[in-house]
């Protein structure tokens, strides 16, 4: 019995754009779908495939080859442990993510989500943005626990995104970081981008994006100090990336250069970091709203082992 042809799609370039959103915009799929499609070797421009980064130009024929295995992005809903909701609310959802679940789903991650958690509570959240990310305003690291907000309606969606975006949320963190800084309160102000050495890390870059992290010291233990810290931006790993920069890396945090030992010592299997407060304004009526968020149990734990 021969095999069936795969089902493609053909559209003509109409302008000049990179692949990739061009994909996306053809196919009615997000944009990070699109690249997973090019780098599978599904898109083909012409006589050749296509990258990412491939520029067409108008004119151009763009065949699709469309993939009929399962999508690594759909939502699916499941149950998530220890997700706790802290704030059901008409127009969004405050949640206490807890450490080992994403936002939402990704290429290469294929454990629980945030996304996938609500849906498997019941809660409807915002049809605005990917498919995969729908209602996703703000996102913490899948090793870091504590608040997010998720939009459950479309004008929220739309102005917690632009408040995220412009950085008006008060944004709380408690962090163990190693040794103890100099000073011991102070802003970190050093741009971040991706490492050119590392594919999944990244680091202080000259040229790289603005970043502003204010920190200061709640309790030092000598070999680490715990310390508040505020997000003046929002940058994939800001806070990791920063006091790692310094020189004091975040207790458990091996990525970017933690003592092993040290974590050992605490029970750390991550890196000890904390989203402890979460302050923006309500999306509809422009009131305050504040949310506090306990350490879970292995943060705690770390702690006792420095005090006692």
């Amino acid at each position: 019995m021969s095999t069936p042809e795969p089902a493609t799609q053909t559209f003509e370039a109409t302008e000049a754009i990179r692949a990739d959103a061009a994909v996306a915009k053809a196919v009615d799929i997000s944009r990070t779908k699109a690249v997973e499609w090019i780098q599978r070797g599904l898109v083909r421009v012409g006589n050749r495939d296509a990258l990412k980064s491939t520029k067409l130009r108008p004119g151009d024929l763009v065949v699709v080859t469309l993939p009929d295995d399962p999508d690594p992005l759909e939502v699916k809903a499941e149950t998530v442990q220890g997700l706790n909701v802290i704030a059901d609310e008409e127009d969004y959802v405050v949640i206490d993510k807890p450490v080992g679940v994403a936002a939402h789903p990704s290429q290469g991650w294929r454990g629980p989500t945030v996304v996938g958690g609500l849906a498997a509570l019941g809660i409807n959240i915002s049809t605005s943005g990917p498919p995969e990310r729908k209602g996703i305003v703000q996102r913490l690291d899948v090793g870091t626990s504590g608040l997010m907000v998720v939009a459950k309606t479309e004008v929220a969606y739309s102005r917690l995104k632009a408040t995220f975006r412009d950085r008006t949320p008060q944004r709380n963190y408690h962090a163990l970081i190693q040794g103890l800084p100099d000073p011991v309160n102070g802003t970190i102000n050093a741009p971040i981008d991706r490492h050119p050495g590392y594919e999944w890390r990244f680091g202080v870059v000259e040229g790289g994006r603005e970043a502003i992290t204010e920190y200061e010291t709640i309790e030092a233990f000598g070999t680490a100090t715990l310390v508040d810290v505020h997000l003046h931006t929002g940058r994939t790993h800001q806070i990791r990336v920063h006091f790692s920069a310094l020189g004091h890396p975040l207790a458990g945090d091996l990525t970017y250069g933690a003592d092993a030992s040290l974590a050992a010592d605490l029970g750390l299997t991550r890196q000890w970091l904390h989203a402890v407060g979460l302050g923006f304004k309500h999306p509809v009526t422009g009131q305050d709203m504040s949310y506090t968020s306990e350490y879970p149990i292995d943060l705690s734990y770390a702690l006792d082992r420095l005090r006692y």
